[in-house]
């Protein structure tokens, strides 16, 4: 071993003396510091989201539905399949940062030459041509090659571990806006269904009063025309049902008979304590938010690919040796006589390829550029949707407090307009325009009431999720 680490050091020498320039190829980009941003977030004291944001809608049903998408939705399949990739393309690199070999093994039936170098009585006869040889290569990795080809291998497993998260994140919120308008569907449809039967019952009153001589047909053409366009509203409400159940049910990887078991929602959302923030949100945001760890990771790979492509410009050193048997005729194989061995480095210098090589690390250097402004443009991207989500919450809630005055004051209206025109004091076509009214109000609140739970949902996909996956190091100008 002793004698061959002169031979090494001499390569080595020799590779540095010749290898090739790398040109002006720095990197132009930076990664953008979120805390040097002007968010206009209050500085309030919160906690981040829960792993399962959407129990606090306190309906055992979306809980069921989350879970079985969770276990059984082909995208989330397809997402966890390209982490496995990813390990396994890690894996790939971690072996050429470790020592390799194997054995190699060749027997062939010749007609030697006797006019070669096999001496009698084998020359110009057939006979036997045996190896056998165990091999071992070692990659020195004086310039780090491998090692940052695996540090980019790992990056690339983490991108693939959080688009996996954003994955399941997206998939979550789908699933409860869904659910979301199934419920509104329901409240919507039994405002007509009661409407439909208020109006029902007015024209049997005013049936009535007709053959009393108390009412005008033009009263019951009114109330009659009105019955068949209120029966097909109810029918496009039940049709929006049935169709949200099947979306449902193919978003938790179902069949559409899945849906037909999908009941009622029976969502709350109680109190506001989650329209209030976590404290330093630009800074923890990328430990919550998927989609910012993944471009993180992405220009922590970059990096390493920049590292790997330099190392390209210096002499590659393997060390490699073998041992074993070579002899011609079985009769003396596997003997001392036939024992062969060996021991030296396989040098590779990159004398004559330096245009090659610039041309790699620049375009890896543009690469890492690409990767870090994405980055800067995923964080502001993820404030603003931290920024307007809580802006939605807000003004949801205000919302929310405007259209149940708004009901109440209907209502009033509404009861008044009958009382009187049970007393003969107000014409049928104001208690007509009254309850119209209030229908209005109450759709209008129950939208209000379903926008108001979405932006709960809005604002803790914003947050993350509640993920809590692996963070990149701090970042380091390749």
């Amino acid at each position: 071993m002793r004698s061959i680490l002169p031979l090494i050091g001499l390569a080595a020498l020799i590779g540095l003396a010749g290898c090739a320039s790398m040109g002006d190829n720095a990197p132009q980009a930076k990664l953008l510091d979120a805390n040097t941003l002007e968010t206009g977030l209050p500085p309030t004291q919160a906690q981040w989201p829960s792993e399962h944001w959407w129990e606090r809608y306190g309906d055992p049903q979306l809980d069921k539905l989350i879970d079985t998408a969770l276990r059984d939705s082909p995208s989330l399949r397809i997402a966890e399949a390209r982490v496995r990739q990813a390990q396994g393309i890690s894996n790939i690199a971690e072996a050429a940062t470790l020592p390799g070999g194997g054995i190699n093994a060749s027997f062939s039936r010749e007609l030697f030459s006797s006019t070669d170098f096999i001496p009698p009585p084998w020359a110009g006869n057939y006979d036997w041509r045996n190896s056998l040889t165990a091999n071992v290569s070692y990659d020195l990795d004086l310039w780090g090659r491998n090692r940052s080809a695996l540090a980019a291998a790992v990056a690339e497993t983490r991108v693939a571990e959080a688009e996996s998260q954003m994955a399941r994140l997206g998939l979550e919120n789908r699933i409860v806006r869904a659910y979301l308008q199934l419920a509104l569907r329901y409240t919507l449809k039994d405002s007509l269904e009661e409407m439909l039967k208020n109006r029902q019952r007015a024209l049997d009153i005013t049936r009535r009063k007709q053959a009393a001589g108390l009412a005008t047909e033009v009263e019951i053409s009114q109330l009659e025309a009105a019955i068949p366009r209120l029966q097909t509203q109810i029918e496009q409400h039940a049709e929006a049902i049935t169709l949200l159940c099947h979306q449902l049910s193919a978003l938790i990887g179902q069949g559409p008979v899945a849906g037909e078991d999908i009941k009622r929602p029976t969502l709350s959302l109680a109190d506001d304590d989650w329209l209030r923030l976590p404290t330093n949100v630009p800074a923890d945001l990328i430990g919550h938010r998927p989609d910012v760890a993944a471009q993180r990771w992405g220009a922590e790979a970059a990096a390493h690919d920049i590292d790997v492509a330099k190392a390209a410009f210096y002499p590659n050193i393997n060390l490699m040796a073998f041992i074993g048997f070579q002899a011609v005729g079985l009769s003396h194989f596997i003997n001392n006589d036939s024992a062969v061995r060996g021991i030296g480095p396989a040098i590779s210098l990159p004398i004559f390829d330096g245009a090659r090589l610039r041309g790699n690390l620049a375009a890896h250097t543009a690469g890492y550029d690409i990767a870090v402004e994405s980055y800067n443009q995923t964080v502001l991207h993820a404030l603003e949707n931290v920024a307007g989500a809580l802006a939605s919450a807000q003004s949801a809630q205000q919302q929310k407090r405007l259209s149940d005055s708004g009901v109440v004051a209907a209502k009033r209206a509404h009861d008044l307009a009958r009382k009187g025109h049970a007393a003969g004091l107000t014409d049928f076509l104001v208690v007509l325009s009254s309850e119209v009214d209030l229908i209005q109000q109450q759709d209008m609140q129950a939208a209000v009431m379903a926008y108001r739970l979405q932006s709960y949902a809005d604002l803790m996909l914003a947050l993350g999720g509640g993920w809590s996956g692996a963070l990149p190091p701090q970042e380091q100008q390749p």
